[in-house]
């Protein structure tokens, strides 16, 4: 089997979006019997399950439909398609995304003329189901690819770039692992949003040799139900276990001295920045606001206590927030109620209700 693909699940059975995904799936280019889709439903409550038997009965062969009797969240259903996965190569797509129809093909085979083990390319944000490319996001670029060095590793995990709109070499996932020898596999961790950057840079370091297409393959809809568009207590919580799995992936898989400054970096964004400018506008109505970003701040300078000071950090952090969050550092009181008279302040000045 050339290739393997997962496909988590869960209550996209509205509005055609589930269809459109999987009809872009059985239609690749790639040759009947080649490649094969597992759909894992993740304990939906609509009839998302019932979509995915029809595809398994038009398409026996090359689709899988499996149901998971507890919601375990995109990395448990993950876990539970790789664990049968027979390809070669692996790949993973959202239930609500949608790709070109020689997407696999075009990606596949750049891996076979180049010798790469993980091949990416560009996607497109999309608010509308059609192939039209709308803004294209540049997920890696050129100076990352070639014969995996110190250099490429490190600007590999300073921009990872999305881990769905790649493919990967098997052994950079699963190793030694037989299919179907466990129910269940432990690469993604379960139960939180954010399981693609707790586990995606042990991946990158594994690599021997990365590519990248220069094309918008990929077709991400953007809609408020969509996880980065949504805020809440549990959502910052898991932002902030992912940031701590970022940091003992990289100690237990021994690249963490080596690639300290990228993986602090990392951390400091997911982990913190975004963690704390998600939590804060007052509108979001996060409960425990000010106990809960005390405690964040405190967590990352006992973590990272020179974070302010790591050369990614200078460049890449905007210098607002790099004000702010010098504030916080020096007195926690004192930045929090900075930051809401100062929002307070320029909403009446838009004359936007705070």
């Amino acid at each position: 089997m050339k290739l393997s693909v997962v496909v988590p699940v869960y209550n996209m059975a509205a509005d055609g979006k589930l269809e459109y995904c999987l009809d872009s799936l059985v239609s690749q280019t790639l040759e009947d019997g080649s490649y094969e889709i597992i759909a894992v439903d993740d304990c939906s409550t609509d009839n998302s399950y019932e979509i995915l038997k029809s595809y398994q009965d038009r398409y026996p062969g090359r689709f899988i439909a499996i149901h998971s009797e507890k919601n375990l969240h995109q990395g448990g259903a993950k876990n539970i398609g790789l664990a049968i996965a027979k390809g070669e190569w692996l790949g993973f797509i959202d239930a609500d995304d949608w790709i070109t129809p020689d997407y696999y093909e075009k990606l596949i085979r750049k891996a076979e003329e180049t010798g790469a083990d993980m091949v990416g390319c560009d996607y497109n944000l999309t608010h509308e189901h059609s192939f039209k490319v709308g803004q294209i996001v540049h997920n890696n670029n050129f100076e990352q690819t070639g014969v995996m060095d110190h250099d490429r590793y490190a600007k590999l995990l300073i921009e990872t770039g999305s881990l769905v709109v790649k493919i990967y070499r098997r052994e950079l996932i699963l190793k030694d692992y037989v299919p179907g020898t466990k129910d269940k596999l432990d690469v993604f961790p379960e139960n939180i949003f954010y399981e693609d950057n707790a586990v995606s840079n042990t991946w990158m370091t594994r690599s021997k040799h990365f590519e990248y297409i220069q094309e918008p393959l990929y077709y991400y809809y953007q809609h408020d139900a969509s996880t980065v568009h949504s805020i809440s207590r549990k959502n910052l919580e898991d932002r902030m276990a992912a940031g701590r799995m970022i940091v003992s992936e990289a100690r237990e898989n021994g690249y963490f001295e080596e690639y300290k400054p990228e993986i602090e970096f990392q951390y400091t964004v997911l982990f913190y920045v975004n963690t704390l400018f998600s939590a804060m506008p007052k509108k979001f109505r996060v409960p425990g606001c000010y106990s809960f970003t005390k405690a964040l701040g405190k967590e990352m300078k006992e973590t990272f206590p020179d974070f302010q000071n790591n050369p990614y950090y200078i460049e890449k952090i905007h210098p607002e927030e790099k004000k702010l969050i010098g504030f916080q550092m020096r007195s926690h009181l004192f930045f929090y109620v900075y930051y809401r008279l100062l929002w307070f302040y320029r909403d009446l000045r838009s004359g936007k209700k705070s």
